[in-house]
């Protein structure tokens, strides 16, 4: 039986590949994360630490979010099918934007804490929120290394951001505990635990905004529209160019659909090898919709002398 959904081998096998580079990565970012997430939450509530239990929900957070990006990547490396004609590579942004805004949550209820513990100060056992948080910035030196080495993924960005919140985390629950055990300064562990967590903020706004604009089909930042527009209807053997559509079905699947007007006896074929290779050299688009329509020669002219005097990319 003819399969409608099949897509360029070499490209397919090149993002199989990426895929599970990737989810190998995940996976054992996801192990040592969520092994050390029980030894933090343990001693934080041994030890009485907020900023250690912050540490230990940043890690559980990230275990979830990691799980979460580890599926979303395996599921994303599936090859199309009769239901999902572009297969399932969507599922890397859902991933990433979950994940966002599950960080966001955690930074709240560290605040509202945090807050609460400057008006209630309670007794923290210094050294033991010291030793286990270095041994947190072990593993998140070591969780941020394995994911840093591959940030093309939106749901990698997304994972390493949670990461990179642990990794403040254990430092700051480090500062916290050396202040509280040489110097008694009890409010060193709330204070430092906002900071973090205004940090976090910033980076997590950014994942967030990503992935909402791939979410709403939106022009990737990396593609000026307008001047794709201009580049088609410069292409030998195109007069005008009209619902021009450019979205990405995830940060490394630019898509681009157009219908395109063409000059009366003009062989569609090199119009259309020549509007693919710009496309691929000039903005990397390289899923390419495009649909000639053709006129008489006195309705073509009539357009041809309309477009000079307009912009030639017009949205429906």
């Amino acid at each position: 039986m003819t399969s409608y959904v099949e897509h360029g081998t070499g490209d397919a096998d090149h993002q199989h590949q990426h895929n599970y580079k990737l989810a190998h990565y995940l996976g054992w970012a996801l192990l040592l994360t969520g092994g050390f997430a029980l030894i933090e939450a343990v001693g934080g509530w041994y030890s009485g630490s907020l900023a250690l239990i912050s540490d230990a929900g940043h890690m559980l957070t990230d275990t979830m979010a990691l799980a979460l990006a580890y599926f979303a990547q395996k599921l994303s490396s599936r090859a199309p099918s009769a239901k999902l004609s572009f297969g399932y590579t969507r599922i890397e942004v859902i991933a990433a934007f979950v994940n966002a805004l599950g960080m966001l949550a955690l930074v709240a209820w560290i605040m509202i804490q945090a807050v609460q513990r400057v008006m209630n100060p309670t007794s923290i056992d210094g050294g033991t929120v010291s030793i286990i948080a270095f041994g947190g910035l072990l593993v998140n030196l070591l969780v941020a290394w394995l994911l840093h080495r591959d940030q093309s993924s939106l749901n990698a960005r997304a994972a390493f951001v949670h990461v990179l919140g642990d990794l403040l985390g254990s430092v700051a629950a480090i500062v916290a505990g050396l202040l509280i055990y040489y110097k008694g300064w009890q409010l060193a562990d709330p204070i430092l635990s906002v900071f973090v967590a205004l940090l976090i903020v910033r980076s997590t706004w950014g994942i967030l905004k990503d992935a909402l604009w791939h979410l709403m089909d939106a022009v990737p930042n990396h593609i000026d529209f307008n001047c794709v527009g201009a580049s088609l209807h410069a292409v030998e053997g195109i007069i005008s160019v009209h619902d021009l559509h450019i979205w990405s079905m995830s940060p490394e699947q630019p898509t681009l659909m157009a219908h395109v007007l063409i000059e009366p006896h003009t062989p569609w074929p090199d119009v259309l090898e020549r509007a693919r290779v710009m496309l691929r050299q000039e903005y990397q688009i390289d899923h390419i919709t495009l649909q000639p329509e053709w006129r008489t020669t006195h309705a073509a002219d009539a357009a041809a002398t309309e477009a000079e005097g307009s912009h030639p990319t017009h949205v429906h």
